[in-house]
């Protein structure tokens, strides 16, 4: 009974700090134990003894004015998890539950400088379409929708360096092969929010892909459903943003509030 007792006591700290933790983490200044103490619901001298543990362990700083934030230490353990995140593993999940919805292939791609490498993909075996979006496949940023993306993420210099240097060269007929039309493309992807492959990889495929951002807002993989022209459906649009958002979101993303 007293070992029980002891784990529950134990369970019941480690909650309340990390309700101390939370508070501190959502205060965009400095905070006072009162203030803490009022919006965990713990008594002061509770959350003063726990404060004091955890300043003792870096986890959280007191300043001179009798105010916390949160410490240094945290700050070198989120880049110790961050280092170790997989783009893939985090995003695999996420892909699994997006291609029961919708059934057709996921496909999750980064950039390689010039090209489209994907690095995950989640099977259709209702298309034999499958040329680009093998994993380990590689495209010109240009002619995916996932290429498109990053690109749109560029500045105008960047993307017409991107058309030198690569001629633009097209595979159908319904490539963007021309500076000004892609250029058209890629404004309408930066007020939309995700890309469109219209049959430019490849003839009778078409794709939707959305943005994938890290913690510090960096396009850093696209998310993409691609599917037989015939089957393909722009209601896919919203689920595929909302899936993009989660996995971003779970690399620690949070989208800037509207002034």
């Amino acid at each position: 009974m007293a070992e029980q007792q002891a784990e529950q006591g134990s369970i019941q700290v480690i909650e309340r700090m990390m309700s101390l933790l939370d508070a501190l983490a959502h205060a965009p200044d400095p905070v006072s134990l009162k203030v803490l103490a009022q919006s965990t619901g713990l008594h002061p001298s509770t959350a003063h003894r726990i404060l004091a543990a955890m300043t003792g362990s870096a986890l959280v700083e007191r300043h001179e004015a009798g105010t916390y934030t949160l410490g240094i230490r945290l700050l070198e353990l989120g880049n110790i998890v961050k280092s170790r995140i997989s783009i893939r593993q985090v995003a695999l999940p996420h892909m699994q539950q997006l291609h029961e919805l919708i059934g057709e292939a996921v496909n999750l791609g980064i950039r390689l400088e010039d090209e489209i490498i994907y690095v995950e993909r989640t099977s259709s075996d209702r298309s034999l379409l499958r040329v680009v979006y093998l994993v380990g496949g590689r495209a010109p940023l240009h002619l995916t929708s996932v290429g498109k993306l990053f690109l749109a993420a560029d500045g105008l210099s960047e993307v017409r360096a991107y058309a030198r240097r690569t001629g633009l060269p097209g595979k159908t007929p319904h490539s963007l092969t021309r500076l000004d039309a892609l250029e058209k493309e890629l404004d309408k992807i930066r007020r939309h929010d995700y890309a469109d492959d219209n049959e430019e990889a490849e003839i009778g495929l078409r794709c939707i892909a959305a943005p994938i951002r890290s913690d510090e807002g960096q396009l850093v993989a696209g998310l993409s459903v691609s599917a037989p022209a015939d089957r393909h459906n722009p209601d896919w649009v919203k689920p595929v943003k909302l899936t993009a958002a989660a996995i971003s979101q779970a690399l620690g993303y949070r989208k800037p509030a509207r002034r």
